[in-house]
């Protein structure tokens, strides 16, 4: 059973009385996965509500020839599940998962939760504006792969994940984006001579943050 401490990390429960996070505590586990391992892959079913408590999670599908297509991140402090009904016992995976480091995982017994919290109109409030986000995150997946061009993804990213950008390689960036090394060299270099963004060894400065939003913003965003 998972202590206060881990229920205290996940500001989805911030608004529940001690009682009530012991109430959580004693229908979750905490599951440590290693960097590399899979928490999930598409088509299956899991009767768990997900919370990456910390650590980062990849979300990706494959096309057709097993080409891997990166679509988020999930950072810690986040609900990991894709929910697409409350009333269903059962939490389809739509995507598969894969920890980018070593990560912790709360995981809560859905049904149990059903009946102990959202059936009482707690919490229903933190989960509605939790799946907006995610419905938000899709419509800027969306934006990405069919509207943006090259320097819109690449401001994108370094707008809302610029630690991610930073930390990555750029030939991993290119992949993420689906953009080539050449072109991301190239917006880059345009956006530093803008002077939206600076440069110093690798790693990126935002100069001019309004600026950098022009780039992508009004894109059907």
């Amino acid at each position: 059973m998972p202590s206060l401490k881990t229920i205290n990390k996940l500001s989805f429960f911030k608004t529940l009385t001690k009682q009530q996070k012991e109430k959580i505590a004693s229908i979750s586990i905490v599951k440590k996965y290693p960097e590399k391992s899979i928490l999930y892959y598409e088509t299956e079913t899991n009767k768990n509500l997900l919370f990456l408590v910390t650590g980062l999670l990849k979300i990706y599908k494959l096309d057709k020839f097993e080409n891997e297509i990166f679509l988020y991140h999930i950072h810690e402090d986040f609900m990991i599940s894709e929910l697409s009904s409350i009333k269903q016992k059962d939490i389809y995976c739509f995507s598969n998962a894969e920890f980018m480091k070593d990560s912790i995982v709360l995981e809560v017994d859905f049904k149990k939760f059903q009946e102990q919290f959202l059936s009482k109109n707690i919490l229903t409030m933190e989960l509605l504006e939790i799946l907006l986000e995610k419905t938000h995150q899709l419509q800027c997946i969306v934006n990405r792969e069919l509207v943006f061009d090259a320097t819109a993804k690449v401001a994108f990213m370094l707008s809302n994940d610029l630690e991610m950008f930073n930390k990555l390689k750029r030939q991993e960036v290119s992949f993420m984006l689906h953009i080539q090394p050449e072109t991301l060299s190239r917006v880059l270099k345009k956006l530093s001579r803008n002077e939206t963004i600076q440069i110093n060894n690798s790693e990126i400065i935002i100069k001019d943050k309004n600026a950098l939003e022009h780039s992508f913003k009004g894109i059907s965003i």
